[in-house]
């Protein structure tokens, strides 16, 4: 038979990453706290879906610890545990070190000038107090090794445990923290472009592991 023309099912798939998206995002933003509670209705009725893609993305958002689920009674945010980001920061880190060091050999003079523009975006965005900015820049520096290196597990770890950093980077970037993160993209930048793998896999590996326990609660 022909391919059907609809793409009803495509649709629900995007639907249920829009609410995803739109949730984590909220959660990381800070519009949902700690402790908070979700409900499904007023979700559904804020997003204008209804409380299917709703359910499946808390499901979600408790895979990445992000949410905390009971069982018969609520869905509420999650904090920052030292523990939930040591674990969560180890994968992260050890996820781009893998990353960079096999696309090393791979990377493009076009892709470390997409690096370098990346963190020139950064730093600006640091500077100016822009830590949406910096956030977004900061994932596109690091997105082109992981993008490189094509390794779909890699992508797949990276997205389930990048978020549990995500809130944590938001204190990072605001502080002059974010401001020694711009003099560690330029060696990573350098040692992509020596050839360096070791070296470049080292650094990419310290970055993610420089979010310390003190930076959680």
């Amino acid at each position: 038979m022909p391919v059907p023309t609809s793409s009803d099912r495509a649709d629900r798939r995007l639907l249920r990453d829009d609410v995803y998206g739109h949730l984590r995002d909220a959660i990381i933003d800070g519009t949902f706290q700690p402790g908070e509670q979700l409900r499904d209705a007023e979700l559904a009725t804020w997003l204008g879906v209804s409380r299917t893609p709703i359910r499946e993305a808390l499901l979600r958002l408790g895979q990445t610890g992000l949410v905390v689920a009971q069982p018969g009674r609520s869905t509420i945010v999650s904090g920052i545990s030292s523990r939930a980001l040591r674990e969560a920061r180890d994968v992260v880190a050890a996820m781009h070190q893998l990353a960079v060091r096999d696309a090393v050999p791979r990377l493009t003079g076009d892709d470390l000038q997409l690096m370098r523009e990346a963190n020139a975006r950064f730093e600006g965005a640091v500077t100016a107090g822009d830590v949406d900015g910096a956030l977004e820049a900061d994932d596109a520096l690091h997105g082109v090794p992981v993008s490189v290196c094509g390794n779909r597990s890699l992508i797949t770890v990276l997205e389930q445990f990048t978020p549990v950093l995500r809130r944590v980077e938001r204190l990072r970037f605001a502080s002059i923290d974010g401001r020694n993160s711009v003099g560690k993209h330029d060696e990573l930048i350098r040692l992509c472009a020596a050839g360096d793998r070791d070296g470049a896999a080292a650094v990419a590996f310290g970055t993610f592991q420089g979010l310390s326990d003190d930076d959680g609660s």
